[in-house]
């Protein structure tokens, strides 16, 4: 009878999936992207920021593609050529609706008053997480002096409707403060004279956020606990997952470890599929007795292991999504701790509520609570081969 549900289920989230798969994806990266922005001090009266932004989705945005920008063909043109050097020749002989769509939007003030920007040098190519990206360097000339500067991003809005929540990752040593931020639709601008409580608050939120909508993070972690028969192996799991991810996380983060996206992103896919996949074979082999006993087997004990070996996976995929790659400095590392807490609160607060629910309904009716863990695993399992298989021909 389990077989057999663990087939109609199996069965039903593969239609779907097959439905998903076939489908166009809406947006070529996915639905967000990152801008990075390096904010450093200049001549007197002056701040400097490198820009980086995604070339693509720069190229859409600066240029009016409905009445066939010039821009917009070169540019397009070059990237489906994947030419570099065409790509930084189409930004830079058409410089000046490029440079004005980042000024309009990118903003810096001291003492209350707008600087003024204007570019230094060309545009330059260069790739990020196997993504072609345009870097332009920003002089800043502010009228008033001040112990403390504004930075402000509206860059690639949502109202433009190619991606949503793009984030800006903002790094810089000016004012004599050194740190990081986050700038999104509804955080827009901080100022390098914020308290570290707000710094690391920002940074909470933000590892928060990503957890809560990290779709794949998120089932993984599901995957986990419909897997899991009791408190002492989802404690064992969750723990194995957190040391592993923290690791990565950390290296990657500070710019020691450095993995293409397009090799993290398809193995995590994969990890999805795997761990669901697990607990389906273990309730088609055998059905285990609630509980069976105090001490994990050779199998929950392999079982930790590949979340082991898997969270490490997952942190680089956490630190890609942070985007932040630099060489140690004390504020950076306790930036990265508050986001992996973030991180970590939204994970233990998943746990507490779905684990006892769950639980709850295997004391009920054991049928029912064996039924409810081979939908969730063959639905998990589907989606992380779908995500696996686009991941692969996509990347």
């Amino acid at each position: 009878m389990l077989r057999r549900a663990i087939a109609t289920a199996v069965l039903g989230v593969a239609a779907t999936a097959t439905v998903l798969l076939s489908a166009e994806p809406a947006l070529a990266h996915g639905f967000s992207s990152t801008v990075y922005v390096d904010v450093t001090a200049g001549d007197a009266g002056h701040v400097r920021t490198t820009v980086e932004l995604e070339y693509d989705l720069f190229i859409v945005s600066a240029a009016d593609y409905e009445k066939d920008d010039p821009l917009f063909r070169a540019g397009t043109d070059a990237f489906e050529a994947e030419d570099d050097a065409a790509m930084g020749a189409a930004l830079n002989a058409h410089r000046d609706s490029a440079v004005r769509y980042v000024t309009e939007r990118l903003g810096v003030k001291s003492a209350g008053a707008a600087c003024t920007g204007t570019p230094v040098g060309d545009f330059v190519m260069e790739v990020r997480e196997a993504v072609p990206y345009a870097r332009l360097v920003l002089d800043w000339n502010c009228p008033q002096a001040s112990d403390a500067h504004e930075v402000h991003s509206g860059l690639f809005p949502d109202t433009e409707t190619y991606v949503k929540g793009v984030k800006t990752i903002v790094t810089y040593e000016l004012d004599g403060r050194t740190g990081s931020a986050a700038l999104d639709a509804n955080k827009p601008s901080f100022s390098t004279g914020q308290s570290w409580e707000q710094r690391f608050g920002e940074f909470f939120l933000l590892g928060a956020e990503h957890l809560l909508t990290g779709i794949d993070h998120i089932l993984f972690l599901l995957a986990l606990i419909a897997g899991s028969r009791r408190l002492r192996e989802i404690v064992l799991a969750a723990t194995a997952f957190t040391a592993a991810h923290s690791v990565t996380f950390m290296l990657a983060a500070l710019g020691l470890v450095d993995v293409p996206a397009s090799v993290v992103e398809p193995i995590i896919a994969l990890s999805i599929a795997v761990v669901a996949a697990w607990h389906l074979w273990r309730l088609r082999t055998h059905v285990p007795d609630l509980p069976p006993g105090r001490g994990l087997d050779r199998a929950g004990w392999t079982r930790l292991g590949v979340v082991f070996l898997f969270g490490l996976v997952h942190g680089l995929g956490f630190a890609g999504a942070l985007g932040i790659d630099e060489a140690f400095s004390w504020t950076l590392l306790w930036s990265l701790l508050v986001f992996n807490v973030g991180i970590e609160a939204v994970q233990l607060g998943v746990i507490a509520v779905a684990f006892p629910l769950l639980m709850l309904l295997r004391r009920r009716s054991r049928r029912a609570g064996l039924w409810t863990t081979a939908l969730i695993s063959a639905g998990v399992s589907v989606m992380g081969l779908v995500w696996f298989v686009q991941r692969i021909t996509q990347g």
